[in-house]
């Protein structure tokens, strides 16, 4: 469609579905994985839950996808390493999203 803008659809691709583009705050996460506030910053600092994305000065949120990937792989019976390689790609891609900072 607009090629030459960053993030823009070309031929053949799909919109990004709701969840692709949801920011979740701190209770929504809190809600949608279970964890408590400090079971998440845990899981932050061992590598086991991504890391938020600044929303303001002193507002962050998690993509909705991101919460729901690790999710998926604690239900699947994933180990730590394996729920850490996870996170490591889900941030990885984050960053090379065109648009992200």
């Amino acid at each position: 469609m607009f090629p030459d803008v960053p993030g823009a659809r070309t031929e053949g691709q799909q919109m990004p579905s709701e969840t692709d583009r949801t920011i979740l705050r701190r209770k929504q996460v809190e809600a949608r994985s279970g964890y408590s506030r400090s079971t998440v910053y845990l899981r932050m600092s061992e590598g086991l839950w991504p890391r938020p994305v600044r929303l303001g000065r002193r507002a962050v949120g998690w993509p909705a996808r991101e919460v729901d990937a690790v999710n998926a792989a604690r239900i699947a019976g994933k180990d730590d390493d394996e729920i850490r390689q996870i996170v490591v790609a889900l941030e990885a891609a984050r960053a090379a999203t065109p648009g992200a900072a």
